[in-house]
């Protein structure tokens, strides 16, 4: 049996900067398991656990989820697969989020993709959605047959209020303005590598070639640990 050492990273971006696309194919080519905030969180509401309870009492009266609660929700569910590797996405958002998971576990990298916010504003308000469906279309590389219409029923597509021009620049700057400290915090302890990059098939080898020589790395330093373990 080869003996690895467990790889536990983080992946940031913007709301638009290919995020999704790059964890599918990291979790693909690294086998790491790909561990969404979103879905966390989701699924603790769903189940009615007690902090998810707490959480979508916050969410019922229109407060802010404290970042104690919305740690704990992640920090368990990372714990119960503590023997494997994982890419976690959505998490952390604040400082005090990552001070949580830093306690917690010692990350390995912080993956985090710079994607001019000129790029991801044309991206997203070229998105146009069929909402019965789900379907999205992209005026400038995926559009319909039809102008406004969906190629299967024929029916409007609409612009999803998150994809309207005021709206995105607002995201965009709200991710700045939240993010800037995490990504100096970790920044801080050598653990953030930056790709910056207008497409994610280009920025996609980059990613890759990093990845394979952080873990290589990762992995011989570990086995000759246990080597010297083993003859000490």
């Amino acid at each position: 049996m080869v003996l690895q050492r467990v790889i536990r990273a983080v992946i940031m971006g913007p709301p638009g900067s290919g995020k999704g696309t790059m964890s599918a194919r990291i979790i693909k080519s690294f086998g790491l398991q790909h561990m969404s905030s979103g879905d966390i969180l989701r699924a603790n509401i769903q189940d009615k656990t007690e902090l998810g309870l707490l959480m979508k009492s916050c969410i019922d009266q229109g407060q802010l989820v404290p970042d104690d609660i919305i740690s704990r929700l992640i920090l368990n569910d990372l714990r119960k697969i503590n023997s494997s590797g994982w890419l976690l996405d959505g998490f952390p958002r604040t400082v005090s989020q990552a001070e949580a998971l830093d306690h917690a576990f010692s990350l390995d990298t912080v993956i985090n993709l710079n994607v001019p916010f000129q790029t991801i504003k044309e991206r997203l308000t070229s998105r146009w959605t069929h909402i019965p469906s789900g379907r999205v279309y992209n005026i400038d590389f995926n559009p319909p047959k039809v102008p406004g219409l969906d190629d299967v029923t024929g029916e409007p597509l609409v612009q999803r209020d998150d994809d309207r021009p005021e709206t995105v620049t607002r995201r965009l700057k709200s991710y700045e303005t939240q993010t800037e400290p995490v990504l100096e915090f970790y920044r801080s302890k050598g653990v953030l590598e930056t790709f910056t990059g207008t497409e994610t098939n280009k920025i996609w080898p980059h990613v890759e070639a990093f990845l394979h020589r952080k873990f290589s790395s990762i992995n011989f330093l570990f086995k000759a640990k246990l080597t010297l373990n083993t003859y000490a």
